[in-house]
């Protein structure tokens, strides 16, 4: 539950200290490195049901301590994940609550009853929507490239203010695409869907895509706005790892504090080899949110006739 370093996701980690060691210590934001160091010591399937920490916001849908189930398949690929993910959780829905389609209400009135209803539809397949093309086409503009060029800052800094969209500094690149994501893409999504193909700049464990420069072979499903599961094929090259964690230290020095630090001893254990992997993950609690159709996370963690 506690690493020197805080590395597996981009997230803000709750720091300690361990008196006996006299060690600067942090909670744990993601178990990902450590599973796939097991990958690489050779058990091919490895999954964790278990607690991560993130000093983060607190909204209706984020609490800082949360349950995820992560798991790491070798010789598996994103589309491979693609296909399972469509298949878990449509039958885990359908045998949950003997239908494909949820009613889920999106607020509460002030007496507490809910308002709103929104039919969600399980069934598979579920749209694919690829993410720079995405953002693009509801712009209706074209993003420059090369992405991690200056000149593609600064258009998407333009962006934001065109569209008065509101984002707390820095402008770095990750975070604008990520925020114009959000504002373009993931805001209309309700059933489920897969938000595909994340640039590179974005995700620093996933694999460079085999055929479209500069993406990633990464995918996130989303409902009701929500993201509901990250996975990838996992990023298997030293070099190139090492190259995207300096890349996250530029991001970091200009103050985004969820950029991922260097972990020298995980791209050690990738010397060694780690085989094709596709690795994923779901928050638990947020999947119980929509499948009890309650719209806080705190109800989820606290009974409504416990809390204060």
């Amino acid at each position: 539950m506690m690493n020197q370093i805080p590395g597996g996701a981009a997230a803000r980690p709750f720091a300690t200290h361990h008196n006996e060691l006299d060690l600067p210590m942090f909670m744990r934001i993601a178990p990902e490195l450590y599973l796939k160091m097991l990958v690489v010591g050779g058990l091919d399937r490895v999954f964790e049901i278990g607690r991560q920490f993130r000093n983060e916001g607190i909204d209706l849908t984020h609490n800082p301590e949360f349950t995820t189930c992560e798991f790491y398949w070798a010789y598996k690929d994103a589309e491979d994940l693609m296909n399972v993910t469509e298949t878990m959780v449509s039958e885990c829905v359908k045998n949950i609550t003997g239908s494909y389609k949820v009613t889920y209400h999106r607020n509460r009135d002030a007496d507490g009853n809910p308002i709103d209803p929104v039919e969600v539809d399980y069934s598979p397949p579920y749209p694919r929507i690829p993410l720079v093309a995405g953002i693009e086409e509801h712009g209706k503009f074209k993003i420059p490239r090369p992405l991690d060029s200056e000149e593609c800052r600064s258009f998407l800094e333009d962006k934001l203010k065109e569209f008065k969209i509101l984002m707390p500094e820095p402008y770095t690149t990750t975070r604008l695409l990520d925020r114009l994501c959000d504002h373009f893409i993931e805001g209309t999504i309700v059933s489920p869907a897969f938000i595909i193909n994340h640039p590179a700049i974005m995700s620093p464990l996933a694999k460079y895509h085999r055929s479209e420069p500069e993406l990633t072979e990464r995918f996130e499903l989303f409902v009701m706005g929500k993201e509901l599961c990250n996975a990838f094929t996992e990023l298997n090259n030293p070099e190139v790892q090492r190259e995207r964690f300096r890349a996250q230290m530029k991001d970091k020095d200009a103050g985004d504090l969820e950029a991922m630090p260097i972990d020298e001893g995980y791209c050690t254990a990738l010397d060694y080899g780690l085989p094709p992997t596709a690795g994923w993950g779901m928050g638990i609690d947020r999947l119980t949110m929509f499948l009890t159709d309650c719209n806080n996370i705190k109800e989820y963690f606290i009974p409504s006739n416990e809390a204060h």
